[in-house]
């Protein structure tokens, strides 16, 4: 089968995860260009087929790639992991938490057996894995310690517009303070990196810090001190990379096609860009570890889970946008 083998676990159940899941398999796209499989329980799932009037039939499988892989069926591994009657949809429960995590941690192992291509996530609940005693705060966490991998590369894409972040979550102040020239440095090195393994080439363009890229000092110095001598660095090296570029028209440039990525200096100033121009479409790539991991970018919405609102657009789009990407990392 030339369809790349896409594990998807369903995220918290009682969240919308296993709701965007199962509406994605409803998408003539996804098997055209992918063969899906979640990763999950029978009750939650068939508890949402039900809520949901999704013409869905369930199919067990332990091998994910002997699945049908054909629209209508459902191929899944049942982790058989929730109490049915206990499942209390929209609301945090421990019994959730650890589910999420459990689904997470399958998919990993699947991975590692060489029977997924790529992993494709759906929403996780922080409180929902604190609940559950969890020793994580989100997927990014979880996978790198699953994969043993020290500070995974996170990367967005919309249509042309590719964007590393070279912190995520810390405070801004926390976030300004870690603009030094060696991180700058070694985010350029593994931006590039990680574009190459996905076949991408070209220019990587590191975004300002401060107002018009701090104007010579006036506006800040972190461009001169810091910014400006890394990037000149690893021009010397020969990255192909330019900047800084004043991040208010960096990311329309960017949109354009005008280089392969971009490099955010902080987490809202590329997560406004993306998601302002088009929430849904927005998908998160993971980079550095040894498979690949798309997903949405978008929480667990506890309070529309169950009611048959949630938009599965961008899980369908993290399906599509991991099978583009999984033959390159065929192992």
């Amino acid at each position: 089968m030339d369809r790349p083998v896409i594990g998807i676990p369903i995220g918290d159940p009682a969240g919308i995860g296993p709701e965007i899941a199962l509406k994605s398999l409803t998408k003539d796209t996804i098997y055209k260009e992918s063969a899906p499989v979640l990763i999950g329980d029978t009750a939650v799932l068939q508890t949402t087929i039900d809520l949901c009037g999704l013409n869905l039939t369930l199919n067990k499988v332990t091998n994910p790639r002997e699945g049908k892989f054909q629209k209508g069926f459902v191929d899944y591994v049942d982790l058989n992991n929730i109490e049915g009657d206990k499942l209390k949809i929209g609301e945090v429960q421990a019994m959730c938490g650890q589910a999420a995590y459990e689904y997470i941690k399958k998919s990993v192992e699947l991975s590692d057996l060489n029977q997924l291509d790529a992993i494709a996530t759906t929403p996780i609940n922080k409180e929902s894995l604190k609940a559950a005693d969890v020793p994580f705060i989100g997927h990014t966490e979880m996978l790198a310690s699953l994969s043993n991998t020290n500070d995974p590369l996170t990367m967005f894409e919309i249509e042309k517009l590719r964007v590393f972040f070279l912190s995520r979550h810390v405070s801004l102040s926390q976030a300004i303070d870690l603009v030094k020239k060696d991180r700058v440095k070694d985010y350029i090195k593994r931006s590039h990196e990680a574009l190459g393994r996905l076949g991408v080439k070209g220019t990587i363009a590191v975004a300002g810090l401060n107002p018009h890229s701090g104007e010579n000092g006036l506006f800040g110095r972190e461009e001169m001190d810091e910014i400006i001598p890394a990037i000149e660095e690893m021009q010397a090296e020969g990255f192909d990379v330019i900047g800084p570029v004043p991040a208010d028209s960096i990311f329309a440039l960017g949109l354009d096609g005008r280089w392969a990525a971009i490099l955010s200096l902080y987490h809202d100033q590329g997560h406004i860009a993306t998601k302002t121009y088009d929430f849904h479409r927005t998908i998160s790539i993971t980079n550095g570890m040894p498979f690949l991991r798309t997903s949405v970018d978008h929480g667990t919405a506890m309070d529309i889970a169950g009611q048959n609102k949630a938009n599965e657009i961008s899980m369908v789009e993290a399906i599509r946008l991991a099978a583009k990407y999984a033959h390159y990392f065929t192992r």
